[in-house]
């Protein structure tokens, strides 16, 4: 008994001595996970912070949190307009699951509980929480939930989710404790990689900026100036449509100068009133108009369909201080995210410098009329002081020296070279009045001459490019007005077609008054008269209307190099 009792004693201290060592077995291994975990949380945490685009950094902000805490499925949420998830990156589903499962969630259920609440959630059993919704079809079963704001400055940005912890078992306070943790580096990274971000965008509107009023410096031309803007705000915006409204009429309208992208053709050369419309808005305004889907905007009242298909729209009107010119308008496919703050923050300085661009092209324009103007003018002085003196003064030589000739024969010649000199001087007095009419065109100048430079200038817009105009013999003395406002519809009409059907890229039109006839020519580099639509124009009928009704004819076929000639011939009266 004795001896039994002894030996006992010796074991209960041993067994306690073996409890104690594994005790300190397992608390030696949770010193030793604790510390790998926050050698792996700080390793984490340099990894976000290493990244500077935002779309690589929320990637891998998720990909890590699903690291850290041993989860089979994660996912960041980004917040937007209205509580709704604008952006969820989800990690640990495969394309082809997420294609089974659908669209994407927007924020309903236990993910908007968050949004909702912006603090950490954690539960063992998702589906038993009140705000909990059930699954869609194909969503593979989760059970433990782990969810923590992630906070820019005092901004929620968005929210981590973190599904089904490995083993089986639920999510504890150190899981919470690290995610918290990383979600703090999270909003220092996303900040980070925001304000590059804004920066690099800022960057890429001064260098737009800066080519297109280079462009302008350099002589290129207003539509080419226009195009610029588009394509660069296209570009840096990411959007699918651009429009350039400019104002007409007397400020009640705009037309669409200019469209690239989906749709283009349905704003190209459209007219919109200012009021029901965008651009209106953005003119009345005075700044900045941003909307989720301009399709369904109340202040869009007049031809919303015209958006179809499209839905996140901003638009700023292009002024400077001398005046408003018209409005940029940018569009998204509908189910794009909206434009962000930093992506249209320079949008209206960028306006504004496209605006100025197109100042400066006007007043080159000006400056470069002045100056031919000037030119015209020194032209028609040079010829009537000199020119017209010095061919009179060979005519009333030739008629004093008839007297002396004989024969008749070279007594008619001289008679026919007077009569010649007669004619000369006639066709430079009507060639100095063309000139000298064009300085007065902007105060009403009626001439033949002036209504077909005006009628040219006019369609420049239209075409893209400036047409070579030539003119030859006294237009404005030997062609009536009945005939002259015939030559103008012509012009117009013909330019027009030109413009809707040849595709052109040069054109040249001449104008001769010779020997009682005038012809009007147009020939065009296009795509030819082989079209059907071009031929059965109602404007050509109109046009050999007009010729057959004055006594003339209409003649349309092929250029020598290609393209169509267009070619009206009448006669004058009294000539």
């Amino acid at each position: 008994m004795g001896g039994d009792g002894h030996s006992t004693s010796r074991q209960l201290p041993r067994l306690r001595l073996d409890e104690l060592l594994e005790e300190l077995q397992v608390r030696i291994d949770a010193v030793r996970g604790t510390r790998d975990r926050l050698h792996g949380l700080l390793e984490a945490v340099l990894s976000v912070g290493r990244e500077l685009d935002l779309p690589q950094v929320l990637r891998r902000i998720v990909a890590t949190a699903v690291t850290l805490v041993d989860a089979e499925y994660g996912a960041l949420g980004v917040i937007g307009a209205g509580s709704k998830l604008d952006e969820f990156l989800p990690v640990g589903i495969t394309e082809e699951l997420q294609a089974q499962i659908g669209d994407l969630p927007s924020g309903h259920g236990l993910l908007g509980e968050l949004i909702r609440h912006p603090e950490p959630l954690r539960l063992r059993e998702l589906s038993e929480h009140p705000a909990s919704s059930g699954f869609p079809p194909h969503h593979p079963p989760m059970h433990s939930f782990l969810g923590v704001p992630i906070r820019v400055r005092e901004e929620v940005f968005g929210n981590l989710y973190l599904t089904e912890k490995r083993g089986g078992i639920g999510f504890d306070a150190e899981d919470e404790a690290v995610l918290s943790t990383l979600a703090v580096a999270a909003g220092v990274a996303i900040e980070n990689a925001r304000l590059y971000e804004e920066a690099r965008l800022r960057e890429r509107w001064l260098t737009a900026g800066a080519e297109f009023t280079n462009a302008v410096l350099s002589g290129t031309s207003e539509a080419r100036v226009l195009e610029l803007m588009v394509d660069r705000a296209l570009e840096i915006t990411s959007a699918d449509i651009g429009v350039v409204d400019l104002l007409v009429a007397e400020g009640t309208e705009l037309q669409g100068s200019l469209a690239h992208g989906e749709g283009a053709e349905v704003h190209q050369g459209r007219r919109i009133p200012r009021q029901g419309t965008l651009a209106g808005t953005a003119l009345r305004e005075g700044g900045l108009v941003t909307t989720a889907d301009v399709t369904c905007d109340p202040r869009v009242t007049f031809a919303p369909e015209r958006w179809q298909g499209l839905g996140p729209a901003v638009a700023v009107p292009m002024g400077t201080a001398d005046g408003v010119r018209g409005a940029l308008v940018l569009a998204r496919r509908t189910g794009r995210p909206a434009f962000s703050g930093a992506e249209i923050a320079s949008l209206p300085g960028f306006a504004g410098q496209a605006a100025l661009a197109l100042e400066l092209a006007d007043r080159r324009q000006d400056a470069e009329q002045m100056s031919l103007l000037e030119d015209r003018d020194r032209i028609a002085r040079d010829l009537h002081d000199l020119a017209i003196q010095r061919l009179f003064a060979t005519g009333m030589t030739l008629q004093s020296a008839q007297r002396f000739v004989s024969h008749p024969e070279a007594a008619e010649r001289l008679m026919r070279a007077v009569d010649d000199l007669d004619t000369t001087i006639k066709i430079i007095r009507s060639t100095i009045f063309g000139l000298r009419a064009h300085d007065t065109s902007t105060m009403g100048g009626s001439g033949l001459r002036v209504r077909i430079a005006r009628t040219v200038e006019e369609a420049v817009a239209a075409l893209g490019f400036t047409p070579a105009l030539r003119m030859e013999g006294l237009i404005d003395i030997d062609v009536p007005a009945d005939v002259a406002d015939d030559v103008v519809a012509v012009l117009s009409e013909a330019l027009a077609n030109i413009t809707r059907h040849a595709q052109a890229s040069a054109t040249d039109i001449s104008i001769v008054v010779r020997k009682g006839r005038l012809a009007l020519t147009v020939a065009d580099d296009g795509v030819g008269v082989g079209s059907g639509e071009r031929e059965s124009s109602s404007g050509l009928r109109n046009i050999a209307e007009r010729a057959e009704k004055l006594g003339g004819r209409l003649a349309l076929g092929s250029g020598p190099d290609g393209g169509t000639r267009l070619e009206w011939l009448v006669p004058l009266p009294g000539r």
